[in-house]
């Protein structure tokens, strides 16, 4: 019997488009092909056809392969197959990878300067495709990734960067997945629908193709194949390739099937138990290895699907002769292949010869080969770099010994955490918090759980990190130390600060500080003082920013003196938050000093939180967002869900600022299910105030007041966001109803709320149009103005257009009216981005512009009044034309086509018709060949120019057609 068919049987689709995308990447066009099927559909097989292929035309051939037993290990795929460049002798150092060869450290040893780079997966996959773009022999490489559905949460975030950014290189990337349920498999599917990959599927063989795949094995034709066999095979195996070779090789080694001069014949029944077949077949293969061989199988099946030689010899014993001897008798036997892209490493055909293997192990036999292999893994690697300290972690939790794998967990899970791999770091964490509870060992115990309670809060499983306030009562009574015993209870206050459960979060303060006596260890201290600083922040009280401030500055000073930088970063990022009302450069150097102290450090999620602080900074100053979206996506990335729907919270009132309706009614809506499933009240709360904002800004107030509703029952009152409700929702309700008495009174409660309950947001419209209401109403003068405009508040971007409205108000009042319509001119310029807001203002200046006589009154609100009929807005709309009659200007209908009226005609009052008449001008047409065009009359025609240079204020017929060039061949 030959070990495999001599051709692919059934793939022939499959081969093509693989052969069409290999030709592809040769030319530089690459891509991505997810190759998905059930176990044993022949992903492998393809794969390595897919190889056989780039290689037979000279492409470079790189290939990963995902753990499927043991630990999980951050990009563990994508080290193998990058190391094996340093295999090829090349030289690498002199690559042209500028700033992205250091990062690429975290995926290559012989590249890691130890600094421990923090940079995020958007980063991380550039390096990557960096590096593969410029080892490219000029012939094209193929990257495979295999096993990708349990691949770590880390390699799959680069994997996403690759698949949206390898269709301009010369780079094919294939990865093959299995189609149970998984993130990778979500990903191939999302890649699919967005255009960004091929997914193809390997369904099962046909009757027929299972005929021909046993033919191709036999070594004979279709047709000499003995039906009860076939009948067998079709029927055991559901058309996987993989169980059609297993069972036909059970049925060969048991004597069922046999050949003879006249071909090949059953001897006995053919049928019987699947499972149990396969499985002594296995075994039978196994048995013919000799006694040496299956203790040497069974050791390397406690390794794990993979297994490295180093680690097999040292833990057996046996000389490189009798190793390498039994390693080929297993691939003879088709039950161990060699792992290409590792060398010296080997691994199992398929995981039923493991589960083979381990039911002839006692229990007691596989702890001690586990012992043995843990203990091979800590004398070839003393520090355990990389994968080895989750596999030795692995072992010794396999051997028993809880305390010793607990341990190596914890160093695990804390590698993950440093690097940013949250989700990696979450398994690791659990596995060694699990193995120290059941070891008894309270002061390791509290080691995983320090590091285990942040990965959960920012992975958002905030009920799971609060439910383990049980864990600390426990080791509370087992004798931990003071200290780190209050680190515990800080760590848990800021999970609940994360979570907005203040209450919860201030008792675990509280117990932190009667933990610590009179007496306080000073870096335990700072901690508490740095969490307890956030979470007075967000506690309703008058002097709530003031006792923050105060809280940071210390643990800012302590910081520094005990080496904290941690408690450095998060301290400044507070300080920060607070001086941003008074000082913007202050607030701005103080985040500066946080990012480059975490950079510093390597610790990517105080970098993530310190740069999300700056983005916002820079959206609250001019409305840019770029430095959000960037912050954003390393969050993403790195896994920190709180940071991601923060982001999104901003991004949502953003929109509502912008005028997108709709989209931000669809993102607002999706990111409710999602806050409000994982308990994040302070993004619910956000976003239900974005909402209540968005319907505000339409003047629905029953969806306004249904948004503010669902706000209260989040524990609004009090919060930081409750001043937002008024200012952004209700006083804007009243705007878009055309009562300014309401929309004034809600903007004081705004005042007298923040003076109860001090916030550190900004746009409740106290600094805004708050101050251009009261300048219109008289109750605010220059003074005032002044004061307001001399703000860091003042001058954000939001409020700087209604306190500049408000400037030019007074100044038109001073007679000033040329200096006023500059001032119109310069609110227009920061309005330019915020339509409800712009045409808003100009609708509440027009009537004090007519009355002291400046500035263009009827264009403003002709503009007003076009901007809310189109946006469904009666009140104002109705408003604008009552206004418009006042000042004597004509009303004109809403006809069909006055969207197509250029902004500065429509605000001269030009018509429909008119406009028609005006861009036939630009082709220098008389009166009767524009009546002929439009099908009126010369005189009608005549009508219209006249009105239209009245309006326009040309000179003449020729002026007017030289503006109608100008404006409608631009």
């Amino acid at each position: 019997m030959r070990s495999q068919a001599p051709s692919l049987i059934g793939r022939d689709a499959q081969l093509g488009l693989l052969g069409h995308a290999l030709s592809a990447a040769q030319q530089g066009r690459g891509g991505v092909v997810f190759l998905v099927g059930e176990a044993g559909a022949g992903k492998s097989r393809l794969a390595a056809e897919a190889v056989g292929s780039a290689l037979g035309v000279g492409m470079g051939v790189l290939r990963g392969r995902s753990s499927t037993t043991g630990p999980v290990v951050p990009f563990r795929p994508l080290t193998e197959a990058l190391m094996s460049l340093f295999r090829t002798g090349e030289p690498l150092d002199e690559l042209p990878l500028g700033p992205y060869r250091p990062v690429l450290g975290r995926l290559i040893p012989d590249w890691n300067t130890g600094a421990g780079d923090s940079s995020s997966m958007v980063i991380l996959g550039e390096a990557v495709l960096r590096l593969l773009m410029a080892t490219d022999n000029g012939r094209g490489r193929l990257l495979v990734l295999e096993d990708l559905h349990d691949a770590d949460p880390e390699t799959l975030g680069v994997l996403e960067y690759l698949v949206d950014n390898l269709e301009y290189s010369p780079v094919l990337l294939l990865a093959t997945v299995r189609t149970d349920f998984s993130d990778a498999l979500d990903l191939a599917q999302s890649a699919r629908r967005r255009g960004a990959a091929s997914v193809v599927e390997l369904p099962p063989l046909t009757r027929p193709q299972v005929r021909e795949l046993v033919a191709g094995q036999l070594g004979t034709s279709p047709e000499e194949v003995p039906t009860p066999v076939l009948e067998r095979l079709w029927e055991g195996s559901a058309g996987s390739p993989y169980l059609v070779e297993e069972l036909l090789q059970s049925m060969i080694s048991a004597g069922t099937l046999v050949q003879g001069p006249d071909g090949w014949r059953t001897v006995g029944d053919p049928r019987g138990d699947v499972s149990s077949a396969l499985a002594r077949g296995i075994l039978r293969r196994i048995d013919r290895l000799g006694a040496e061989g299956l203790t040497l199988l069974s050791a390397a099946a406690v390794l794990g699907r993979r297994f490295p030689l180093t680690v097999l010899q040292r833990m057996t014993g046996v000389d490189d002769r009798a190793l390498l001897s039994h390693l080929h008798a297993g691939v003879a036997a088709r039950l161990v292949v060699p792992d290409e892209p590792a060398p010296d490493w080997y691994s199992f055909r398929h995981s039923p010869t493991v589960e083979a293997l381990f039911t002839q192990l006692t229990p007691s036999q596989r702890a001690e080969l586990a012992r043995q292999g843990a203990e091979a893994v800590e004398k070839l690697h003393p520090q355990l770099p990389g994968e080895w300290c989750a596999l030795a972690a692995g072992l010794r939790s396999e051997a028993g010994e809880d305390a010793a794998a607990g341990k190596l967990f914890t160093e695990a899970g804390r590698r993950a955490l440093t690097a940013g791999a949250l989700g990696s770091a979450v398994t690791l964490l659990s596995q060694a918090e699990t193995l120290l509870a059941r070891a008894g060992d309270p002061q390791e115990r509290a080691g995983a759980l320090e590091h285990l309670l942040p990965a959960l809060a920012e992975s958002g499983d905030f009920d799971r990190a609060l439910g383990l306030v049980e864990h600390l009562h426990a080791l509370d009574s087992a004798g931990l130390s003071a200290s780190r015993l209050a680190v515990l209870h800080t760590r848990l206050a800021k999970v609940a600060h994360t979570a907005g459960r203040w209450s919860d979060g201030n008792r675990q303060i509280d117990r932190a500080r009667e933990v610590l006596g009179a007496n306080p260890d000073g870096a335990a201290t700072a901690a508490v003082d740095v969490t307890a600083a956030y979470l007075a922040l967000d506690t309703p009280g008058t002097d709530r920013v003031q006792h923050a401030e105060k809280l940071a500055r210390s643990a800012a000073d302590a910081a520094e003196r005990y080496a904290l930088p941690s408690v450095a970063c998060q301290a400044w990022e507070l300080l920060a938050t607070v001086a941003r009302e008074r000082d913007p450069s202050e607030s701005r150097a103080m985040l500066e000093k946080a990012l480059s102290t975490a950079e510093r450090h390597q610790l990517p999620l105080r970098r993530m939180y310190a740069a999300t602080r700056i983005g916002g900074s820079d959206w609250l100053a001019e409305g840019d967002t770029a430095g959000l979206l960037s912050a954003r996506e390393e969050a993403l990335r790195l896994g920190s869900i709180n940071i991601v729907h923060t982001v999104d919270g901003i991004l949502v009132l953003d929109g509502v600022m912008r005028g997108a309706r709709e989209a931000t009614r669809q993102t607002a809506t999706e990111g409710l299910t999602i806050v409000r499933r994982l308990g994040l009240a302070p993004a619910v709360r956000y976003l239900l105030m974005s909402l209540a904002s968005l319907e505000a800004h339409q003047g629905d107030r029953q969806a306004m007041e249904a948004a503010l509703d669902s706000f209260a029952e989040w524990e609004g009152a009090g919060s930081q966001e409750e001043p937002l409700t008024l200012g952004m929702a209700r006083a804007f309700c009243a705007l878009m109803e055309e009562d300014r008495d309401l929309a004034r009174a809600e903007l004081g409660a705004v005042s007298a709320l923040e003076r109860h309950n001090p916030t550190t947001y900004h746009l409740s419209g106290t600094h805004g149009v708050g101050l251009l209401l009261d300048v219109l109403a008289g109750d605010a003068d220059r003074a005032r103005q002044e004061r307001v405009a001399a703000t860091a508040v003042g001058r954000m971007r939001w409020n700087r257009q209604f306190v500049t409205l408000a400037d030019a108000v007074l100044l038109g009042r001073q007679g000033q009216g040329e200096r006023a319509a500059e001032r119109i001119g310069a609110a227009l310029r920061d309005a330019a981005s915020y339509p409800a807001a712009l045409h808003l203002g100009l609708r509440l200046v027009a009537d004090a512009a007519h009355e002291d006589g400046w500035g263009e009154p009827v264009a403003w609100l002709r503009r007003a009044e076009h901007h809310f009929h189109e946006q469904g807005v009666p009140a104002v709309t109705n408003a604008c034309r009552a206004a418009l009659r006042r000042l004597g200007a004509p009303v004109h209908q809403h006809r069909s086509g006055t969207d197509g009226i250029p902004e500065q005609l429509r605000a001269l009052g030009v018509t429909v018709r008119e406009y028609e008449a005006f861009r036939l001008l630009a082709d220098r047409l008389s009166n009767k060949d524009i009546a002929d065009r439009l099908f009126i009359s010369p005189r009608t025609v005549e009508k219209h120019i006249a009105s239209l240079m009245n309006k326009t204020g040309a000179a003449d017929r020729a002026d007017l057609c030289a503006r109608s060039t100008r404006l409608t061949k631009s």
